[in-house]
C-alpha cells in the first residue's frame, strides 16, 4: 500500500501530480494524472493533452493519503521496475 514513507517504491501511474519546481520554468504548474513512466520522464495527461516532463531537475508534489508529498526527481530517475525493487 503506498504510503508517504513508502512512495518512492511503489508504481506512479495512476496518481494526480503537480510540477512544482524545474529547471525548464515552462514545466512548473503542469498537473494532471501521470498515465506512462520511462526511466527519465513521466508521462502527464493534462487538460490539454499529453506533456513529458523530465525527472531530473524537477518536483513533483503528489497525494497520498491525503497528503501531498513533494518528491524530487532526480531520486526516481531509473527504470521504474527497478526502483520498485529497491
Amino acid at each position: 500500500m503506498r504510503s508517504p514513507t513508502n512512495i518512492v517504491r511503489h508504481e506512479f501511474i495512476g496518481l494526480d501530480v503537480v510540477v512544482v519546481d524545474a529547471e525548464n520554468k515552462t514545466l512548473i504548474g503542469i498537473k494532471g494524472e501521470i498515465v506512462d513512466e520511462t526511466k527519465n520522464t513521466f508521462v502527464i495527461e493534462t487538460e490539454h493533452g499529453e506533456k513529458s516532463v523530465l525527472k531530473k531537475g524537477a518536483s513533483f508534489q503528489v497525494s497520498v493519503q491525503n497528503q501531498d508529498i513533494i518528491i524530487k526527481g532526480d531520486i526516481l530517475v531509473g527504470r521504474p521496475e527497478d526502483r520498485i525493487k529497491k
